[in-house]
This record gives C-alpha cells, sequence and structure tokens, in this order.
C-alpha cells in the first residue's frame, strides 16, 4: 500500500512557512493558513497517519458514538475514551455545585504550573469516575449538549419531531446516487451558544461516480498536530462503513479546511513528526458479516498492518 502521509505533511509544512500568527480564544496562539484541502484516495490504503501513532480505538469508539446519536461522554469513558473529558469537565468545574479546587484559566494554568496540573489530574479523574459510577451526575454534567451525535441522528425540526440525517443519506445514495445533495450538516445557529465545543466538522458530502463513494469534508477549524489526524481517520472510517452499507467500493476523503492552525505549543512537536519517514499505510478490515452501519461494533472494525512512529504528546488547547 502507498504512503499516505505526504498530503498531511505537506500542509503541516507549509502553515509552518506560510502560515499567519493569530490570537485564538484558548490564548495559546496559532499559526494559521485559511482555505486547505487535502485528498486521499482510500483504494491506496486506509490513511491514518505513519509518522506518528494515531490511536485507532479511539477513532472508532468516537465515530460509534457519533453513530449512535449519543452526546454523553458515558460511552466514550466506558470504552477508555477520554477525548471530550475536558469538555464536560469545564461545564462542572463552573457550576454552582463544583466545591473542588479552583479550575480557572484550568487550560493554562496546568501547562504552566506542575503543582495545579497534579490538581486539576486528580479532580479531573474524580470527575471521570464519577460520570461512570453515578448515572444521574453523568446525566447532568456528562451531555455535552447538541453536537455531532445530536446533529447527525436527531436535528430538531422547528414543527417538533426530527431528522435523521444519517438515514436519509444512507437511503439517498442507494435511490438516488447522482444527487448533488448528499449531505449532513452539523452546524445549527441556534445550537451554537449552548453546545459544549460548536462543531468544527461542519459539513459533508457524499459523491458517487464509477461504483465508487467519495466523501468531502468542511471543517470550519482544524486543530493541525492533534486534531486533524483524527478527522483524517475518522471521517475515511465513516466513508467506509456507508460504502459497505450502500455496496459501493471506497472513493477520496476529501478534506477541505476553512482555519487550519498549529497551535504555539506544538511547533517543536510539529518539527519532530516532519523529520520522520512515513511507512506504506495498512488496511481496514470490516466484519464481511456486517452490512449496516448500526449493526458495527468495536471488534468489527480493525487495522492491517498498521506501522508507525512512536506517539507524539502534545497539550490540548481548551
Amino acid at each position: 500500500m502507498a504512503n499516505q502521509d505526504q498530503a498531511y505533511l505537506d500542509l503541516l509544512k507549509k502553515i509552518m512557512t506560510e502560515g499567519n500568527d493569530k490570537n485564538d480564544r484558548t490564548g495559546t496562539g496559532t499559526r494559521s493558513l485559511f482555505g486547505t484541502q487535502m485528498r486521499f484516495d482510500l483504494s491506496q490504503g486506509f490513511p491514518i497517519l505513519t509518522t506518528k501513532r494515531v490511536p485507532f480505538g479511539l477513532i472508532k469508539s468516537e465515530l460509534l458514538w457519533f453513530l449512535r446519536g449519543d452526546t454523553n461522554i458515558r460511552f466514550l469513558l466506558e470504552h477508555k475514551n477520554h477525548i471530550w473529558d475536558e469538555w464536560a469537565f469545564k461545564n462542572w468545574v463552573t457550576s454552582p455545585e463544583y466545591q473542588g479546587p479552583d479550575m480557572t484559566d484550568f487550560g493554562l494554568r496546568s501547562q504552566k504550573d506542575p503543582g495545579f496540573k497534579a490538581v486539576y489530574d486528580e479532580e479531573m479523574q474524580k470527575f471521570c469516575q464519577r460520570i461512570l459510577d453515578d448515572e444521574a451526575f453523568a446525566q447532568k454534567y456528562g451531555n455535552l449538549g447538541d453536537v455531532y451525535g445530536a446533529q447527525w441522528r436527531h436535528w430538531g425540526k422547528r414543527d417538533g419531531g426530527f431528522i435523521d440525517q444519517i438515514a436519509d443519506v444512507i437511503e439517498q445514495i442507494k435511490t438516488n446516487p447522482d444527487s448533488r445533495r448528499l449531505i449532513v450538516t452539523a452546524w445549527n445557529p441556534e445550537d451554537v451558544p449552548s453546545s459544549a465545543l460548536p462543531p468544527c466538522h461542519v459539513l459533508f458530502q457524499f459523491y458517487v461516480a464509477d461504483g465508487k463513494l467519495s466523501l468531502q469534508l468542511y471543517q470550519r477549524s482544524g486543530d493541525m498536530f492533534l486534531g486533524v489526524p483524527f478527522n483524517i481517520a475518522s471521517y475515511s472510517l465513516l466513508l467506509s462503513l456507508i460504502a459497505r452499507e450502500t455496496g459501493l467500493e471506497v472513493g477520496e476523503f476529501v478534506h477541505t479546511i476553512g482555519d487550519a492552525h498549529i497551535y504555539k505549543n506544538h511547533f517543536a512537536q510539529v518539527e519532530e513528526q516532519l523529520k520522520r519517514t512515513p511507512f506504506d499505510a495498512p488496511t481496514l478490515w470490516l466484519n464481511p458479516e456486517k452490512k449496516k452501519v448500526a449493526d458495527f461494533e468495536m471488534a468489527d472494525i480493525k487495522l492491517a498492518d498498521y506501522q508507525s512512529g512512536s506517539t507524539i504528546k502534545a497539550p490540548v488547547a481548551v
């Protein structure tokens, strides 16, 4: 299989050399470019990065969480997935019920003060365990609002009821594959103020040609070092699952990003990654007995022959 890292590495390099230095809501600062695009041909292997280790188990559980229409981190924690912890935790520590140590500006303070980070980590661990142990607490503080799962599967209608966009687009791919309206959107201006994190991957569109299914994602904001590698693999997996249900081969994943940025406290990690040599792409295995997206469980999705460089750690900007 071919190397699938190159489009990503080329974009990292371009942002570092040509990007604009900007402020951002986290106070960390970024270097960014506006209006970028990467293309991945899934017939050449599954596009998960090989120049650093990307945890595919987290990608699987997060995507299955979205596809279930779930917006509560409890399901993720049950699968040892902590991707969304910070946003739920922030809702808890800023609530009137929270009586623990002051967590004001906890993201930046934890990066600068090792002692504070230890307190933060302890409070986070207690929070996650309580989400798992206390269902009422999980319902109140584990829910992130109308994020991806809700918008994909339960889009609220003005006159009541909801739209299941995933079910609708699968049906349209099957019955009207030449349609130019094979679109799922997560951006609802009414819900943005109440969401823990307004959708970054805003809209995606399918395209059918020559018996192959392709998908283009428009992402308004992309954390190139930490978030985008997950997005590439997640949407390539989504494409593969929907191709399975619709009886099509996989085509291209096209990743279009509005504000593609590298946080300033990720520059050293990016430079390290750019020095690495990619491996050949792995192969995605989907349980051949499963035909519908809704039937897939964690064990039904695997990567074969995934070789990669070591993990490169970096702080999350919240």
